[in-house]
Formats: structure tokens, sequence, C-alpha cells
């Protein structure tokens, strides 16, 4: 039990810029931090969604940017560092070797920058679409978009750098996937059933297109590279966001979503 416990305070270490210490952490507290990725992304949506709060009187538009601006520096563009990179590695190779080089080189080419601006951009006007809703999509998209990285460590080989950071919390199981899930159902009812505007509806669809978005980044992944990398990790959770984003704003105004 210590040890689970002591791998969520490693993932917040990981995954974040909160100085949390606690150092060292052995291969086994590394290897549950995994399980704790969807907690870490709750407390960010939850900062967000205060950020939002708090900036809200001056505009969606204003409150989007200063919501995804604290996002960024409360994870050092962690995820966003992946996305360029695998963005860069899948789409200026033509072979598998070739990935390998390019994920390694820490200069952004074309295709990288190109799915940072997509993303940013995405992301602020889905935020700003969704206006009185966005501070309950914020908890949902951090903490679903950190659930299907899991289930990827599970289900692929690491096939990254041996030395790399992220090495050691790829190494998770069942029992990792299996807690990450139930965080992720958990904090999708608890927003569905706090009666704001998203329903069960809503929070089910983002959780089933995590899914769809998930299984399809891994797919890539396999076929491309042969397995992940923790670059691929922090794309898959780029696209999770955007995914989950856009299908509660898709259901919400099906359902006559009014801001």
């Amino acid at each position: 039990m210590r040890t689970a416990l002591r791998g969520a305070r490693a993932a917040f270490v990981f995954m974040t810029r909160v100085p949390v210490g606690g150092f060292p952490y052995s291969a086994q507290e590394w290897r549950w931090a995994s399980a704790w990725l969807p907690l870490v992304g709750l407390v960010l949506g939850i900062v967000c969604a205060g950020v939002w709060w708090l900036a809200a009187p001056m505009g969606p538009w204003v409150a989007a940017i200063t919501v995804l601006v604290a996002s960024i520096l409360l994870t050092g563009a962690f995820h966003e560092d992946g996305l360029a990179d695998t963005a860069d590695a899948l789409g200026g190779a033509h072979d598998r070797a070739k990935i390998f080089v390019i994920l390694k080189d820490s200069r952004v080419g074309a295709f990288g920058a190109l799915a940072l601006i997509v993303s940013i951009a995405f992301r602020l006007v889905l935020l700003a679409q969704l206006t009185g809703a966005a501070p309950s999509a914020l908890l949902l998209a951090h903490c679903l978009a950190r659930v299907g990285p899991v289930w990827l460590m599970v289900a692929m080989p690491y096939v990254g750098d041996a030395a790399a950071k992220s090495r050691q919390i790829t190494r998770a199981g069942p029992a990792q996937g299996v807690l990450a899930t139930a965080t992720g159902v958990a904090v999708a009812m608890g927003v569905a059933l706090a009666g704001g505007a998203i329903d069960s509806t809503a929070a089910l669809a983002a959780f089933a297109a995590m899914a769809l978005a998930t299984a399809f980044c891994g797919w890539r992944f396999r076929a491309r590279a042969g397995g992940l990398t923790g670059d691929f990790l922090g794309a898959a959770e780029q696209v999770n966001e955007i995914v989950i984003l856009f299908t509660i704003l898709a259901v919400l105004q099906v359902a006559g979503f009014a801001p």
C-alpha cells in the first residue's frame, strides 16, 4: 500500500512542475505512478477550472487563453513537447530508424510547429465555445485524457531510449490500468451528477471518444514505431484532450446547450 501511495507522489513529480519532492523513488513506486496519472489530471483540471472562474469576467477568450497558459506552466509544456516531437518524427520519417533519430533531435520542425499551433488553437476555441460548461469540461478533459495513455503502457512495449526518464513509469500493468480507469470513471460520474451543463450522456460520450482516440494513437504508434516512447504518450494525451473537449461541445450543442 505504501508503494502505491508513494507512486501518487511520484506521478506529480513526473507530470508537473509542482515541487512535491520525495526522492528517491523505487522502480515499483515509479511503476505505480502510472496508475495515478488521471489523479494528477484531476488536480490540474481543478486548478484550471479555478483559473477559468477568476478570468471569466473578462470574457471567454481571455479565460481560455489564461487557462492554457496556467496548464502549460503547471506541466512545463510536458505534453506539448511530446506532441511536437511525435509530429516531427511520424510526419518527417519514412522508416522506423529515422523516427528515433528525429525523436532525439531537440529542434522543432515544421510538423511539430504545426501540431502545436493546431493543438493550442483547437483547445482555445473549444474552451471559449464551452463558456459556462468549461470548468466541468476541464475537469473531465484533464483527467480522462490521462487514462488512455496508461492503457497504452499496459498494452504496448516501450521502444524508446532505455535511459529516458519515461522508461520507469511506462512499466504499467493491468492493476495500474484498472486504478487509472476507476479514477476516470469516478470523476466522469461526479461531473455528471453535479447537476451542471455536462450530463451523463456528455460524460459517457467523452469517455468513449477518449477510448477511440487512444486506440487510434496506439495503432499508429505500433504501425510506425513498433511500440511506445515517452513522446508518444504526451502526444496521445494532447489528442485526447482535444477529442474530449470537442465531443463534450458537440453533445451539448445537439442537446441545445446555451452559454
